[in-house]
């Protein structure tokens, strides 16, 4: 192609070949992040103004408030907790402050991209496995009642300490496989056959507790249902004018997405209100044995009264943690669900935060600061393990603000939060049909979510439906046969029959293990069992572009390297090119040259090599 000028010279304007290449690696790399962040307001790396970042950090606390309150009331009631009974707030604040911190380690020290971590359903789901053991099972409610305040604490607190050593221990796996790079190649063994009915049982198995509390009042437990399901649905695309301030435009009304990014809090907020108006009208009843009591906004008012205003969680609060072969066989199930689901979070937040995907080496490092996390959690005594929340990920798609300071502020809050005992005593009031309606809400989305993995696979398949059925099948008939015959299985050591029994009655387990054996037994195409839409169609580089393709790559993946120590790293990538956890990690690679080893290797440059190729087009 050539440009006729005025003078008559003809000048050939046809770009030469690889002129693309006059760019430094690292200017093409700022290119290509460029492209990536797309009209994301601010990326992973970037500083919003203090005062945004703190509104957006609150907003980020309330997103995950919901299912960190429930997840510590429903651990308070399988812990043997009365209703009335104080420390009802005080794991309420001690599960947000262990949050706090996990997510800021994390942030900082881990995958190093946008996620915020809390309490995790699926160690909750072996929890109450474990606590359904008959040597653990609560006594009778009046049983309870005519013990001494110091013989109630210790009836839940030799509980408490038992499924703290029994977290931590089994966390050890993760901390392991992160840093040893143990994790990246049993995921090369997993799919969505098994990741579906793993996850989905998580929901699927809490449908008691859902039903128990919801049928404390059932209208008030739909109310709750059908605000949520308002606001989430069918107003999501709604926005609200709000007034604010910014220092540019000075005082403006502007609109904000409220029914997209709270629709829970402000569901919880009408149904609550509601409550309150019939309890002070006597339209519910005063008699505890009555049906719809527990609707009453009064009946736990002790607990503000009662709680610290101020009280400082610290590890060993309940006391030195326990062990048990049993409790850690559990909780190692919950292990397996938190790596499949993290890794999941991984890649959708670096999509969503405009950042490229997530390299083996900062997945590494991310799954073994969760394991430090869900250490800190059993020995701070949350009763439960932290895990990442994909509805604070979701957000980020919202809000165009993928920002790690914006996180770390959110974090901040929690622990901040986390130290006012009147604060989670407050919201340890909710009555009982609220938090009903909000867990069929949310245990039916958890469920989902593990469906949804399913779009990969080959649903013409009768291979692949046969898994899928049986998988889900199994595990909810199992666990329920289980709890139907307490004391069935008797092999004569009593250590072995505790192991059998907390793992056949964990839904999850018995699903994700069909799942996982016939997966990796029956043969099947790859195309077949959904990997290589689940490897994400891996693209492989030609050898000319290679050597560029590396250098480019290595400049746009500096995001998730250290906050610090970078340069020594790299001074010494002789040694660390070995190690899982360092940006300079080489991978473990096999020494074949077949098609799905170079996918592999390969996988990092799926998205550097195409944009290197359009430019050069």
């Amino acid at each position: 192609m050539t440009e006729t000028l005025e003078d008559g010279d003809n000048v050939d304007t046809q770009p030469q070949e690889n002129e693309v290449y006059k760019l430094t690696p690292k200017e093409e790399a700022e290119q290509i992040l460029k492209t990536m962040q797309g009209d994301m307001t601010y990326g992973i790396a970037d500083f919003p103004p203090w005062y945004l970042s703190l509104l957006l950090g609150l907003q980020h606390y309330l997103t995950m408030f919901g299912s960190t309150v429930a997840i510590s009331l429903l651990l308070a009631d399988a812990l043997c907790i009365t209703k009335s009974d104080p420390v009802r707030s005080e794991l309420i604040a001690t599960i947000f402050f262990v949050s706090g911190l996990v997510t800021i380690l994390q942030v900082l020290f881990g995958v190093r991209l946008p996620v915020v971590h809390g309490g995790s359903f699926a160690f909750l789901v072996a929890t109450l496995a474990f606590l359904a053991l008959p040597e653990w099972s609560c006594p009778a409610t009046e049983t309870i009642a005519n013990m001494t305040s110091g013989e109630r604490r210790e009836l839940w607190q030799v509980r408490m300490r038992e499924i703290q050593g029994s977290i931590a221990v089994a966390s050890c796996f993760l901390v392991v496989g992160g840093f040893t790079g143990i994790v990246g190649i049993l995921l090369r063994f997993t799919g969505p056959l098994a990741i579906a009915p793993t996850i989905s049982l998580v929901g699927l198995s809490l449908f008691v507790d859902a039903g128990h509390l919801a049928g404390s009042h059932w209208g008030i437990s739909f109310l709750t249902m059908v605000l949520v399901i308002l606001f989430s649905q069918y107003m999501k695309n709604i926005y609200v004018p709000c007034c604010v301030w910014t220092r540019k435009e000075g005082c403006h009304v502007t609109t904000y997405p409220l029914f997209t990014l709270l629709p829970v809090v402000i569901a919880i907020t009408f149904a609550w209100l509601l409550c309150y108006v019939l309890t002070v009208a006597e339209v519910l009843p005063n008699n505890p044995e009555s049906y719809g009591y527990q609707a009453r906004t009064d009946t736990r008012l002790n607990l503000l009264s009662d709680s610290k205003w101020f009280d400082f969680p610290y590890p060993g609060q309940w006391g030195l943690p326990t062990v048990s072969l049993a409790g850690v066989f559990g909780m190692f199930a919950a292990v397996l669900v938190v790596i499949v689901t993290s890794v999941g979070d991984y890649y959708a937040s670096a999509r969503l935060s405009g950042a490229p995907n997530p390299p083996m080496h900062a997945i590494n490092r991310g799954i073994a600061v969760q394991g430090i996390g869900c250490i800190l959690a059993g020995v701070w005594g949350t009763g439960n393990g932290t895990s990442t929340y994909i509805e604070n990920t979701g957000t980020i798609a919202i809000t165009k603000v993928g920002s790690r300071i914006v996180i770390i502020a959110g974090a901040v809050i929690m622990m901040l939060l986390g130290m006012f005992g009147k604060f989670g005593a407050f919201f340890a009031t909710i009555p009982d049909p609220i938090l009903g309606g909000m867990f069929c809400i949310v245990f039916g989305i958890i469920t989902a979510v593990g469906i949804s993995n399913l779009q990969f696979v080959d649903l013409n398949s009768s291979r692949n439906l046969f898994i899928i059925g049986f998988s889900f099948f199994m595990g909810i008939l199992v666990p329920t046969w289980m709890k139907n015959n307490e004391g069935i299985i008797d092999t004569g050591v009593r250590e072995l029959d505790q192991i059998i029994t907390v793992l056949l009655s964990t839904g999850m387990f018995i699903g994700g293990m069909i799942g996982f054996l016939f997966d990796n037994t029956i043969p099947g195409t790859e195309a077949e069992r959904g990997i290589i839409e689940w490897r994400k169609l891996y693209v492989e580089t030609d050898g000319e572009n290679e050597e560029r393709v590396q250098a480019v790559k290595e400049e746009v993946l500096k995001s998730y390297e250290f906050p610090f120590g970078n340069n020594w790293i790299h001074k010494w990538a002789h040694i660390t090119k070995y190690m899982p956890v360092c940006p300079t990690f080489i991978g473990m690679k096999c020494k074949c040259n077949c098609n799905k080893c170079k996918r592999e290797h390969d996988s990092e440059d799926e998205e550097v090599a195409p944009m290197l190729v359009e430019q050069t087009e």
